[in-house]
Parts: C-alpha cells; sequence; structure tokens
C-alpha cells in the first residue's frame, strides 16, 4: 500500500510539475528544501523512550524492510543498534538529524548488521561538523572491524577535509572508535552507559556458530525496551525482558523458508538450498517470539530482522503461523515502525505505521 501511494504521489507530483512555469517550480521546490532543512523529528518527541526500525529486515533485499537497525531516542540522547544496507537514509527520512546520533551499538558482526557503517559515521560526520568519531560499542572484535572501516574510508576522510575543512568535516571527528566489551556469561547484564535517567545494558544471546554475540537494553527512567539481535529462543532473553514495555525480536519464519528450500531443490538451486536449510537453526520463529513475548509479560512485541522478505499480500498470516494467537499485542516491522513511551505513563504509542 505504501508503495502504491508512493507511485501515485509521484506520478501526480510529476504532471503538475510539468504544468508549472520553472518558477514557480522553484520556488515550491525551495519550500520543500526550507522544511526539509530545518526539520528535527526528536524536537516534537515528548520525554520518553523512543524507537524506530531504520531498517527491519535481513540480508535479503526486501521493499519495505531495510539491513536491521534500530534507532533509540531516550530523552534527547539518539543512539543506534545495528547499522544495516540503507538505514542511516532512513533515518534521515524519518526526519532525524543524522549529526546527532551518540553511539551505535553492534550485536554482532554479521555483514547485514555492519555494512552500513561506514556511510553512518561519514554522514554523521559531515552533516552537523562533529568533531569527535562515532563511537561503536561491541564485544570482542569490534576493533577490527573499526578498524577495517576507518582504512576503507581513509581517502574519504582526506578529501572531504580539503574540500570543506572544519566547517563540514573537521579532521579530529572522522570515522569510528571502538568500544569493545566482553561479553557477558549468561545471566549476566553488564551496564555500558549510565546517567541519572538512562541505562544501556548489555547480555548474551546464542546465534551459534556466531560468537560473541549480544542484546540490549534500555532504560529511561521509568520505561524500558529490550532489542535481541540475531538470536534462537534463549532463556536469556525471556529473563531479561521480564516486564519490559517494547521487546523487538527478530524472527524468521520456519514454514515459509522451508518452502524456498523445496523451490530451491527442485529448481536445483544448490546454492540457496543450502542457505535455506542452514539459516533455520540460529534464529527464532515468531511462535518462539511469541511465547518468550507472552512468559516475559511484556507490553508489546515488535517482529524485526524479518526473514523471508514480505513481497505478496497474506503472507504476514503465514510468517506468523499462529504466533498471534500467543501473543496478542504485535506488530510486523517495517522500515520507518516507531514507537514512544512517555515517561510517567504506561502508554505504549505507535507513532509511525512506516515510511
Amino acid at each position: 500500500m505504501h508503495m502504491y501511494k508512493k507511485i501515485i504521489t509521484l506520478i501526480l507530483a510529476t504532471s503538475l510539475a510539468a504544468c508549472m512555469p520553472a518558477g514557480l517550480t522553484s520556488k515550491i521546490m525551495e519550500k520543500g528544501l526550507e522544511a526539509r532543512l530545518s526539520a528535527q523529528a526528536s524536537q516534537d518527541l515528548d520525554d520518553g523512550l523512543h524507537l524506530a526500525l531504520c531498517g527491519a529486515g535481513g540480508p535479503m533485499p526486501a521493499p519495505s524492510a531495510s539491513g536491521p537497525c534500530v534507532l533509540v531516542i531516550a530523552g534527547q540522547q539518539m543512539f543506534v543498534v545495528d547499522a544495516g544496507t540503507d538505514g542511516t537514509r532512513n533515518i534521515g527520512r524519518m526526519g532525524y538529524n543524522i549529526g546527532d546520533i551518540e553511539a551505535v551499538f553492534l550485536t554482532h558482526f554479521h555483514s547485514d548488521h555492519i555494512d552500513g557503517l561506514g556511510e553512518m559515521a561519514t554522514l554523521r560526520w559531515a552533516s552537523r561538523a562533529n568533531t569527535s568519531p562515532l563511537p561503536v560499542y561491541g564485544p570482542q572484535g569490534v576493533g577490527n572491524v573499526v578498524a577495517g572501516f576507518n582504512q576503507a574510508y581513509q581517502y574519504d576522510f582526506h578529501y572531504r577535509h580539503e574540500h570543506h575543512g572544519d566547517v563540514v568535516a573537521p579532521a579530529s571527528g572522522a570515522g569510528l572508535q571502538a568500544r569493545p566489551f566482553q561479553q557477558p556469561e549468561k545471566g549476566i547484564l553488564t551496564t555500558l552507559v549510565k546517567t541519572a535517567d538512562l541505562k544501556i545494558e548489555v547480555f548474551s544471546v546464542e546465534h551459534a556458530p556466531v560468537e560473541p554475540a549480544v542484546g540490549y537494553r534500555f532504560s529511561y527512567k521509568d520505561r524500558s525496551l529490550l532489542i535481541t539481535g540475531d538470536t534462537i529462543k534463549s532463556d536469556n532473553v525471556a529473563y531479561f525482558a521480564k516486564g519490559v514495555d517494547l521487546l523487538v525480536h527478530e524472527a524468521l519464519s520456519p514454514n515459509l523458508v522451508g518452502l524456498m528450500n523445496k523451490v530451491a531443490r527442485n529448481t536445483g538451486n544448490t546454492v540457496m538450498a543450502k542457505v535455506t536449510h542452514d539459516i533455520l537453526d540460529y534464529h527464532a520463529s515468531p511462535v518462539e517470539a511469541a511465547e518468550t513475548a507472552r512468559d516475559a509479560n511484556v507490553g508489546h512485541l515488535l517482529y524485526y530482522h524479518i526473514v523471508p522478505p514480505m513481497v505478496i499480500p497474506g503472507q504476514k498470516a503465514l510468517y506468523l503461523d499462529g504466533a498471534d494467537k500467543i501473543f496478542k499485542n504485535y506488530t510486523i516491522g517495517e522500515d520507518g515502525v516507531s514507537f514512544s513511551l512517555p515517561a510517567g505513563s504506561n502508554g505504549i504509542i505507535k507513532t509511525r505505521e512506516g515510511l
């Protein structure tokens, strides 16, 4: 539906523009740019904890689910969990200033969770003349990931600084800065950031053979949310999700991936047959995520890292496969889906359906 609306809007806009004098088109564009460049979505938020999916999908291309990326706003502080493909641009599309990102938190080092880091760091740096690199928190190995991106972008850093100078691209602000931590033992919640109102904590998840792998819990004043990262159904997740307002849980549909596997085998696509066989054993299903949400007594369940992509009408029912009967307060994520958890209340407010 969103795609049809965008196509119709584009057709109408193109048709109108073709009938307008160039001067009027220029004025309309100027006004649009003025509104766009002065927009600051975070300023319109009430005090509280807020979450938006800058990427609802996994590694497979999807029309409304970019690579995994979660934007969290606590009060006036902006953080990102994972930096999948197109996540940075979606943050801009939602009206947030990328230059305001204070830190990125990586759940693990699969390519679809880190491949947008270079763009995120660059746009954060050059859109607000940040004078220090983007902090990247992650378990053991994050230093190597950060060093690789910094090396790959070293020429870009030089070009931008030479061209724009400190007004846009201060040399001291280029790139990424690793903030490594030890993966917690099972049953341990480790605090990474703590202020008077905010706490960001990390816990272990099970994504073997991928290790380390972690999830994050954000608490701001009296509100809370938990982001699982990639994981199978885990007692550790259920334990640390107890009573949170919003559980953001990855979910892969075994029945739909099984169908993909069947078609791949029947058509002789051995690579896809192997992939769709292997990925079944290290992701939670929608039913398992719903069981975790029920057992942890969370306020709302938001599915993300949606696998496989939603591409046909009626697919959501197949994806859930009965999960909606286990836990009724749920949302299947799309890019742009947003929630607000106002401080001092029990409200869980969906503020955006998608982009």
